[in-house]
C-alpha cells in the first residue's frame, strides 16, 4: 500500500485538531485540552526549534565553503539581499492596494472599538512598551546587535539567529582562505553534522500530523469569542486577499517565468513546509523542514539552500510587512484618520525595515507594527483593535514568509546555476538491517 504523502497526513492532522477543539469546546474540555493536547504541539515545535542552530551553523558552513571562491559568496549574497527586498515591497504595495480598496475600518462602530480596546489594552500596552525600547535605539543599532559579543550566548537563543549567521559566515571565509589541508578536516566535520541534522528532521517530522493536531486544537479552545471575529472579518479578509495574492499568485508566477518549474510541482514541494509554518507560526521553526523541502524536492543545491534559506527566516518577511501595511491603514480608518501619499509611502519604508528586523518567532510582528503605527501618527493604542484575529492571521503570514523564502532561493538559484532535479533523501538511507 502507498504512503500516504506527508502533506496530505499533516492536512489530515490539521483538520483532525479543528474538528476535536470545536468539539472540546463545545463540551468544556479546555482545562482537558491545555494539560494532556496542547503539550505534545509544544514538544513538536520545541523539537523543531532544538535543530535550527545546528542546522544553520553546519549547513552555512558547509555551503559557503563548497563555493571556494568568496566572490561567488559576494555575488549571491547581493542577488539573495536584492530579491528578498523586492518582493516585500511588493508585498507591502499588494496590502496597501487592498485595504484602501476594501476600507475594512471605515465601518467599524464606536461601541465595537471601545470594546475591543478595553478587551486588549493591556496586551496592546506590553507592544508599546517593547516597541518603544528598539524605536528609541540610535540609528545605527540594528547594524550593531548584528554582531555578537559571544557567539555561546548568541547561540542560545533562536532570537538571535541573525548574530549566529554573521559569526557562521565570518568562520566559513575564514575557513576558505586557510591551508585546503588544515581546513579540510574543520569541513569534513561539519560536513557530517549536516548529514545528521538532516536525518534527525525526517525523524521529526514523522510525528509532524500529531504536532499539528494538538497545535490546532490548543487554539481553537483558545480562541477569543466569536463577535469579535465577526467584528473584524472584513480587516482578516484584506490581510488573507494579500497574503493570497502573494502565494498563489506572485510567487509561483515568479517561479514559473524565471525557473520554469510549474505551480504544480512548486506547491507539491514546499507545501508540507506551508502547512508546518499555518501551524507554528513560526519561520525559524519551519526553517529545517523549509530546507529540506527545497533542497530535496524542488532541486535546490545545497550551496543555496544553506545560504539564502536561514537569511530569509531572519529578513525575509512579505506576510509580516504586508500585515504590517494593511493593519496600520485599517486602524487610521477605525479612528477616521486620512492618510495621503506621503503618510502612505512612510509606512512602505517603515514596514520594509520592520519587517527585516522582525525575530522568526510568532507575535514579532506585533511588536514591529508600533513602530510603523507610530512613524505613520497613528495612535499605537490602536494595536488593541486587532489583537484578537492576531494569531490566525499570524499563522498565515508565515505561509507566505516561508513560501518567499522558497521563492528567492530557486531565483537564485537559477541565476547561479545551481538549479537541477530534486534528488530525494529517504528516511532507511544508509540503514542496514541486521
Amino acid at each position: 500500500m502507498k504512503k500516504l504523502a506527508l502533506h496530505w497526513q499533516i492536512l489530515i492532522g490539521m483538520a483532525l485538531g479543528v474538528g476535536f477543539g470545536v468539539l472540546a469546546a463545545s463540551l468544556g474540555w479546555e482545562e482537558f485540552v491545555g494539560d494532556w493536547i496542547k503539550p505534545f504541539g509544544t514538544i513538536f515545535i520545541n523539537s523543531l526549534k532544538l535543530i535550527a542552530i545546528p542546522l544553520i551553523v553546519a549547513s552555512l558552513i558547509k555551503g559557503i565553503t563548497d563555493l571556494k571562491d568568496i566572490s561567488k559568496l559576494s555575488s549571491m549574497g547581493v542577488r539573495t539581499i536584492g530579491l528578498y527586498v523586492l518582493t516585500t515591497v511588493v508585498a507591502i504595495v499588494v496590502g496597501l492596494g487592498i485595504v484602501n480598496l476594501v476600507g475594512p475600518g471605515k465601518g467599524l462602530d464606536q461601541t465595537t472599538r471601545d470594546n475591543l480596546l478595553n478587551d486588549f489594552a493591556a496586551d496592546a500596552g506590553s507592544r508599546i512598551t517593547d516597541a518603544s525600547k528598539q524605536a528609541d535605539a540610535g540609528p545605527l543599532q540594528a547594524l550593531v546587535d548584528i554582531v555578537p559579543d559571544n557567539i555561546i550566548g548568541a547561540a542560545s537563543d533562536n532570537g538571535n539567529m541573525l548574530q549566529v549567521i554573521f559569526f557562521v559566515i565570518f568562520f566559513a571565509v575564514g575557513l576558505i582562505l586557510i591551508d585546503p589541508k588544515k581546513a579540510q578536516p574543520v569541513k569534513d566535520f561539519f560536513d557530517g553534522v549536516n548529514e545528521v541534522v538532516l536525518k534527525l528532521i525526517d525523524l521529526i517530522m514523522l510525528a509532524a500530523p500529531v504536532g499539528v493536531f494538538a497545535l490546532l486544537a490548543s487554539l481553537v479552545v483558545e480562541a477569543p469569542s466569536k463577535d469579535l471575529f465577526i467584528a473584524l472579518l472584513m480587516y482578516s479578509a484584506s490581510v488573507l486577499a494579500g497574503l493570497a495574492f502573494m502565494v498563489f499568485g506572485v510567487y509561483p508566477m515568479l517561479v514559473k517565468v524565471f525557473t520554469g518549474v510549474s505551480y504544480g510541482r512548486f506547491f507539491e514541494g514546499i507545501s508540507p513546509a506551508q502547512l508546518l509554518a499555518f501551524s507554528t507560526s513560526s519561520s525559524a521553526a519551519t526553517l529545517p523542514v523549509t530546507m529540506e523541502r527545497v533542497e530535496e524536492h524542488l532541486g535546490v543545491d545545497e550551496e543555496v539552500t544553506s545560504f539564502v534559506l536561514p537569511i530569509g527566516a531572519t529578513i525575509n518577511m512579505d506576510g509580516t510587512s504586508l500585515y504590517q501595511a494593511v493593519a496600520a491603514v485599517f486602524i487610521a480608518q477605525a479612528y477616521g484618520i486620512e492618510l495621503g501619499l506621503g503618510a502612505q509611502l512612510t509606512i512602505i519604508t517603515t514596514a520594509l525595515a520592520a519587517s527585516i528586523g522582525s525575530a522568526a518567532v510568532p507575535g514579532a510582528g506585533m511588536v514591529m507594527l508600533v513602530i510603523v503605527l507610530a512613524q505613520a501618527g497613528i495612535p499605537e493604542v490602536g494595536l488593541a483593535l486587532i489583537f484578537a484575529v492576531d494569531r490566525p492571521l499570524d499563522m498565515c503570514r508565515t505561509v507566505a514568509n516561508v513560501t518567499g523564502d522558497a521563492t528567492v532561493a530557486m531565483l537564485v538559484a537559477k541565476s547561479v546555476d545551481k538549479l537541477g532535479e530534486p534528488q530525494e533523501r529517504k528516511l532507511d538511507d544508509h540503514y542496514v538491517e541486521v
